[in-house]
């Protein structure tokens, strides 16, 4: 088993590899929710970048782990790289506008809708909606660091309930700021226990 997967990780290097620097790009407009634009760029080495508006200079960056970015992009070459329709059919509230993106050198190829049937695309918007909402965990933890210390407990326990569901993507993101926290008598003894635990349980990932 283990074997079998290993190659199928290898495989999908090797064609990554061939693909000569492709990236994916998703982004969710829905005026009135909280933020009401954000946008996520995964290149295939892993490196990715949220942005909440389009013109956004200083990005938070993340790196995805093999897994993951295998995932996605194994998600993106079941949908043909976004060359055909994924709208549904059927009359659904609205979900906020998406737009699946693939380029690779001159090759790009991209797809609108708001809700879809197909599993992999709902797949595919779940890997890149657990991005931003770990992003932006991220940015919360961040700032309360920073800003407000007695916030800091309500923005950890928030990861790790996240952490708990299997929410988080690219959860190594969290590591300097986890640290940070755990070494720094500055936050409460709770804080900094909880930090310490959160960033144990992100090195050593139960199997």
């Amino acid at each position: 088993m283990k074997a079998a997967r290993r190659l199928c990780l290898f495989l999908w290097a090797a064609t990554a590899f061939a693909a000569g620097g492709a990236r994916l790009f998703y982004s969710r407009t829905f005026p009135g929710s909280a933020p009401p634009y954000f946008e996520v760029r995964v290149e295939q080495s892993g490196d990715a970048e949220y942005r909440e508006a389009a013109d956004e200079e200083l990005p938070l960056k993340f790196k995805l782990s093999d897994d993951e970015t295998g995932a996605v992009f194994g998600l993106a070459e079941k949908l043909d790289y976004f060359r055909h329709p994924l709208e549904s059919p059927a009359k659904v509230a609205f979900m906020g506008n998406k737009l699946l993106r693939y380029e690779n050198g001159n090759t790009k190829s991209e797809v609108k809708f708001n809700f879809s049937e197909d599993p992999a695309a709902q797949a595919l918007v779940d890997w890149f909606e657990r991005m931003a909402e770990s992003a932006g965990m991220h940015i919360d933890l961040e700032r309360a660091a920073k800003y407000d210390h007695l916030g800091v407990m309500k923005a950890l326990t928030t990861l790790d309930s996240a952490m708990e569901n299997h929410q988080v993507a690219a959860a190594a993101q969290f590591l300097p700021m986890l640290d940070r926290i755990a070494n720094s008598e500055t936050y409460m003894h709770t804080a900094r226990a909880l930090a310490a635990d959160l960033a144990g349980a992100i090195r050593n990932p139960q199997k």
